[in-house]
């Protein structure tokens, strides 16, 4: 450890090395921020979220990991949630246009921002902005001076957009003004260090260049792989493939044990911070031979440990064995009484099981609702109650007793 007045920060160069590598695409200045780091001066570093969705899913640990990384060394983390981005709306990763959020509705999405970045993050020790502080601010004559450092192919050569135009899809002037807001956010909070998934590079590289515009040392550059969701497309909370940071225990090692076996080794990598003397041991086992479900049950415990606790990972991994190897029901699963007369598709909405007739009619045609102590699978959409433990869907159960 070296002392830099305070706070203390490590520039061991083992820890550099990882910090520089695991879970890291491209580091723009690679050279210059490794100089940095050596120096033993505290950085700033930051990662912007906006709250286009109210949960934050395991993609974004990716980076949040990262920033863990970052503060156990002794740097300062700097998380800004995009309050004022979140309502224009970033298109890096979109194939069409993102309309606009309310700002009641980015309002209400945020409200549990801080909690589950708490998760991984010491919040206690981060700096904490909503990026509104500084954008509503900035007049016609300032958005002007920021403008004339892009140009308009800087823009549109990018592959998303360009490929958008191409196919003569619609591309808004407000989208041409996200990449300057996430720029602005760098200047304002002086940033050392950015950290953002590839398909946000050139919004990184945007924050340098209104760096340089206000004499201040540009920002060095991290960018994160992204990660595959639950049906093999990128994780995105737009498709409702995501892990949740918030899915409860039982769930989250259900979602985990459902992804496909050559997502094992990745999510070991990217996901947690086992060690990749253990994940390359992990690795050689399934080439050896080893059944992946095994290795699978390992990175379920360890993602389900992260965000619950050990015992609830132990716990998450008794019920699933017993529900999916034997055949059973969960221990803590909803239990509720109802009258005789009622519809099944009503008990299971007002329980939140379902969330619509069109999913409830979908799951009964896919043959995926069955009452498990009858051992009847239900085909009648309007079918009345009836006791018993019903499994809905592949992680989804209730237990009804009819009065």
């Amino acid at each position: 450890m070296f002392s830099f007045g305070k706070p203390t920060v490590s520039i061991d160069e083992s820890h550099i090395e990882s910090l520089l590598s695991r879970g890291v695409e491209e580091v723009i200045d690679g050279t210059n921020l490794k100089k940095k780091l050596k120096s033993g001066k505290q950085l700033r570093i930051k990662l912007g979220i906006d709250p286009t969705s109210p949960n934050i899913h395991i993609g974004r640990s990716i980076p949040l990991l990262k920033l863990k990384d970052f503060q156990d060394l002794g740097h300062k983390i700097v998380f800004i949630i995009g309050d004022f981005t979140g309502i224009i709306g970033d298109t890096s990763d979109k194939e069409s246009e993102r309309p606009m959020l309310s700002q009641d509705k980015v309002k209400e999405n945020m409200q549990g921002y801080i909690k589950q970045a708490g998760k991984i993050l010491d919040i206690k020790k981060c700096e904490i902005h909503y990026n509104s502080e500084w954008l509503k601010k900035i007049s016609y004559d300032e958005l002007g001076k920021q403008a004339d450092a892009f140009s308009l192919s800087d823009f549109v050569s990018r592959e998303n957009i360009k490929k958008r135009l191409d196919t003569g899809k619609r591309v808004s002037l407000r989208e041409l003004l996200y990449p300057l807001m996430q720029g602005y956010d760098s200047v304002a909070i002086k940033s050392d260090v950015e950290i953002g998934g590839t398909d946000q590079k050139f919004n990184l590289l945007a924050g340098r260049e209104l760096q340089r515009l206000y004499k201040q040392e540009p920002q060095d550059v991290m960018t994160n792989p992204l990660i595959e969701g639950l049906d093999g497309r990128k994780m995105s909370s737009s498709w409702g493939n995501t892990i949740n940071l918030l899915d409860d225990a039982n769930d989250m090692f259900g979602k985990v044990m459902s992804l496909d076996d050559s997502l094992i080794i990745k999510y070991f990598d990217l996901t947690t911070r086992v060690s990749l003397e253990i994940i390359e041991d992990y690795k050689k086992q399934i080439e050896a031979g080893e059944n992946p479900k095994n290795i699978k049950l390992k990175l379920a415990h360890e993602i389900v440990k992260i965000y619950h606790g050990e015992k609830l990972a132990d716990a998450a991994e008794k019920n699933f064995d017993k529900t999916f190897s034997k055949g059973g029901a969960p221990e803590d699963i909803v239990e509720v009484s109802v009258a005789s007369d009622s519809n099944l598709v009503d008990v299971v909405m007002v329980q939140q099981i379902v969330i619509s007739k069109s999913e409830w009619r979908r799951l009964i045609e896919e043959g995926a609702v069955n009452n498990i102590d009858l051992e009847e699978k239900i085909t009648d959409p309007n079918v009345k109650v009836s006791s018993g433990t019903f499994k809905i869907g592949k992680r989804r159960f209730i237990k009804i007793k009819v009065l």
